[in-house]
């Protein structure tokens, strides 16, 4: 709940804000919660390769694309795709 004060300092109204909570359920399955994030986590102009390898033998890998897509996850590798490529998605998304 967050309170609105008002000029003064008395509560102007009160707001209940609702966000859903993602459903993240899927990360205690998939193999990067097992590997570590240097492979999706790579430096700059580092190699994804072996992250995309890890991805392709995951069977959480389109629960966690869909949840780097909504969430405009904009670092490291998601569901299989690179930064670039999730954007290249999300463009032909939209």
């Amino acid at each position: 709940m967050i309170e609105r004060f008002s000029m003064y300092g008395t509560i102007a109204g009160m707001r209940n804000d609702t966000t859903a909570v993602p459903d993240l359920s899927w990360q205690e399955q998939a193999l990067c919660a097992q590997t570590g994030s240097d492979f999706f986590f790579p430096e700059p102009g580092s190699s994804v390769r072996e992250a995309k390898q890890i991805c392709g033998m995951c069977e959480m890998r389109s629960a966690c694309l869909e949840y780097a897509l909504n969430h405009d996850e904009r670092f490291g590798v998601w569901g299989g795709l690179s930064e670039k490529e999730r954007l290249g998605l999300r463009r032909a998304r939209h």
